[in-house]
């Protein structure tokens, strides 16, 4: 066996599907697992990541992702990210908290940066300045306002998870996920419930830190160009400084219900018109089967991932709600789930919609699934595999966490990755007749007791009432306390207020790296642009390496249209994809769509020309397909431009309600960005254009149609 920088590689193999060759090792030391992937992709990514499975909903594991970023061993400053942030060119820097694990990632083009960004975040993961104060400013801290009261909380993670708490598709989504776990970690809060957080102490947040945030209980990824020697020495000089530990982090599973339940919750209602949403919610099976898994995602695609889908298309034909909710299929967990339902109806047809779904899937499953459809959903899974396109996202990050899908239940990691094998056996499946799609429906979902369905209703005096409860924990304690403890919380809010007004030494901020001039490149890294003309149209073409696959924009510019009828415009690109044309149905034209191209979707920019002058708005319909089927992409778009139908009042009546249900919905989680928004369209002409768009304006705009249409 190969051993070097103190890890011994345990497997080297090619991944062709994701051009990379991986190379496993594991830390003599601790037993930290690495999974180097060596790619040719400048974009580096490092992450490390902690197997943290909660045990209660005071949300430790969520303030504990906030806490190591305040200050390090190496970096004893406030907020290093803040300051690493001012002098790096990093293409992703953040944290995330799951139900079961804490990810540390981070990603740069510079390879400089990216040593800087790791040894930064290393350090913080294993070294953080965790203090009772620490705890305070993330988690959890009382304020008194006078010697008599009253008493509060504040905290960050505390006011966070308030308002998450306030969003009734966050409460759904939560209660759908506990529901359906009920014995295991995955029935807790790993972000924190806001009436439990106050009940963390110092003495358990120090001793998450330590159980977990250890090298023995670690899953380390690399992913890029660099110096995969250089990767294990950079982590050996952390690592080798741990003792092994055994660290009891397992996530467990829930064993199968017999019989099916119902959960009934309400959320606070902010008027009269808000209505009750309920999700179908069924126990799948573990996260690694990686055959299982695949058809599964297809099966998803199929089921409700098209306007045309069966399912999705029988919920919201039923006029019992106004779009549909669940987050479908759930794959990130040690066990899959799936969950579906609506939003926007009334209580009282509960029963109505869960009937509606078992129907439907059992006409499904009895019937048939038609072929159009089948290959639909296997080309746009296929698809998305092949093409491994994130957008902005590092490529890299994206597969790391497909990886911990299997890794960090103690399965293959690159059986997560390697999609060919399970794929070809699908399609073998289906090319010798059998119905793999409608036994997964019967299995899985009809024949499956283990079912949750979780109703949540409107509740106006909800929110006063939690206000009053919270407000009585807070006059109980305050009653306990004495006129010193009082002096003493008072005290302990000012130290804490004046530590957080104060900055940072100079001789502290001198340690956060920065790159140099050396550390540059001399030139900038120019995309390859071309002007051409396709007849009088004139054009740009980009020659890059797409592995096959062409994308392609059609564009128009939207200054021609008078700004009343700018807030039409997300709902126009809509109706060109959704409502078919004069050659065939919605039904058959989403179906082409997603059985012979990459997606084709409807696209709104705005913004400044250079120096801040003209505005620029385009509204482009943006294609994507492989080069053998590039003629089917442009004959589609060709039709939706010049064959579009917009006459079909009761589908354009549904597209209304779904866009007014989604603006609804992000309004709470997004607040900030609505408020930015709304804040920016006072600035320029831009701005306002953007407001109608896609603001809080467009949503007003939805509801006057709503008013109208119906």
């Amino acid at each position: 066996m190969t051993s070097l920088h103190g890890f011994t590689l345990i497997e080297q193999r090619d991944v062709p599907e994701i051009n990379c060759t991986a190379q496993i090792w594991r830390h003599d030391k601790t037993g930290a697992r690495l999974a180097s992937m060596l790619a040719e992709d400048e974009n580096k990514v490092f992450g490390i990541t902690f197997r943290t499975p909660p045990k209660d909903s005071t949300g430790v594991a969520h303030i504990l992702e906030h806490s190591v970023l305040c200050g390090s061993r190496k970096y004893p400053v406030k907020e290093p990210f803040v300051e690493l942030l001012k002098g790096s060119l990093q293409t992703f820097l953040n944290a995330f908290t799951y139900p079961d694990k804490t990810c540390y990632p981070v990603a740069s083009t510079n390879q400089q940066d990216f040593r800087n960004l790791i040894d930064v975040y290393l350090d913080a993961v294993f070294h953080p300045r965790l203090s009772p104060e620490v705890l305070a400013q993330e988690g959890w801290h009382y304020e008194i306002a006078a010697p008599d009261g009253p008493l509060s909380y504040k905290g960050v993670v505390y006011n966070e998870m308030k308002g998450v708490y306030s969003s009734p598709d966050s409460q759904l989504s939560e209660l759908s996920q506990q529901a359906v776990f009920p014995d295991t970690t995955y029935g807790l809060d790993s972000g924190g419930n806001p009436a439990v957080i106050p009940q963390l102490t110092w003495d358990t947040f120090q001793d998450f830190h330590t159980r977990y945030y250890h090298p023995s209980n670690a899953w380390i990824w690399f992913y890029g160009d660099d110096d995969p020697d250089e990767r294990l020495a950079i982590l050996d000089a952390y690592l080798s400084e741990f003792e092994p530990l055994e660290v009891d982090s397992g996530v467990g599973t829930q064993q199968r219900l017999r019989e099916p339940g119902r959960v009934e919750r309400s959320f606070a209602a902010g008027g009269p018109d808000e209505k009750a949403m309920l999700t179908v919610n069924w126990l799948l099976t573990r996260t690694e089967q990686a055959e299982t898994n695949l058809a599964l995602h297809m099966l998803e695609e199929l089921l409700i991932g098209l306007p045309s889908s069966p399912l999705r298309k029988a919920l919201i034909d039923s006029h019992l709600g106004e779009d549909m909710t669940g987050v479908g299929l759930e794959a990130e967990l040690r066990q899959m789930y799936f969950s579906v339902g609506l939003k926007g109806m009334d209580q009282a047809d509960a029963d109505k919609v869960e009937e509606l779904i078992r129907t439907t899937l059992e006409s499904v499953a009895s019937e048939g699934i038609p072929q159009d459809l089948v290959e639909a959903a296997v080309n746009t899974v296929e698809f998305a595999l092949r093409e491994n396109n994130t957008g902005r996202f590092p490529r890299g990050l994206a597969l790391m966490l497909r990886a911990l899908t299997h890794w960090l239940y103690d399965a293959d990691p690159l059986e997560a990755l390697a999609f060919e094998t399970p794929l070809a056996a699908i399609k073998e499946r289906l090319a010798a007749g059998e119905p793999v799609f409608e036994s997964l429906i019967r299995t899985h979902l009809l024949d499956n007791p283990h079912r949750m369905i979780v109703l949540l209703t409107p509740d106006e005096g909800l929110a006063a009432e939690r206000e009053a409860e919270e407000q009585g924990r807070l006059d109980s304690v305050l009653a306990d306390m004495d006129a010193k403890a009082r002096e003493a919380v008072a005290e302990e809010a000012r130290l804490l207020d004046e530590k957080q007004r104060a900055h940072d030494a100079p001789e502290a901020l001198a340690t956060i790296p920065r790159l140099t001039l050396a550390d540059l490149p001399r030139e900038n890294q120019l995309i390859p642009c071309r002007d051409v003309r396709l007849g009088d149209v004139p054009g740009l073409w980009h020659d890059l390496p797409t592995a096959g696959i062409v994308y392609l924009d059609v564009a128009f510019d939207l200054r021609v249209l008078p700004m009343e009828y700018l807030a039409c415009v997300p709902l126009f690109g809509r109706a060109l994809l959704e409502m078919g044309t004069e050659k065939e149905d919605f039904v058959s034209l989403t179906r082409r769509i997603a059985r012979t191209t990459g997606g084709v979707d409807a696209v709104e920019f705005v913004g400044s020309s250079e120096g801040g002058g003209e505005p620029v708005g385009l509204f482009a319909l943006r294609g994507k397909a492989t080069l053998d089927k590039c003629s089917e992409l442009t004959s589609i778009l060709s039709d939706v431009l010049c064959l579009a139908r917009f006459d079909d009042r009761e589908r354009f009546r549904q597209m209304l309600l779904e866009e007014k249900a989604r603006q609804e919905e992000r309004l709470i989680p997004a607040g900030h960005a609505v408020v930015a928004s709304r804040l920016k369209a006072g600035l320029s002409a831009a701005g306002a254009a953007a407001e109608q768009l896609h603001g809080v304006e467009n949503l007003f705009f939805l509801r006057r149609l709503v008013d109208a249409v119906d």
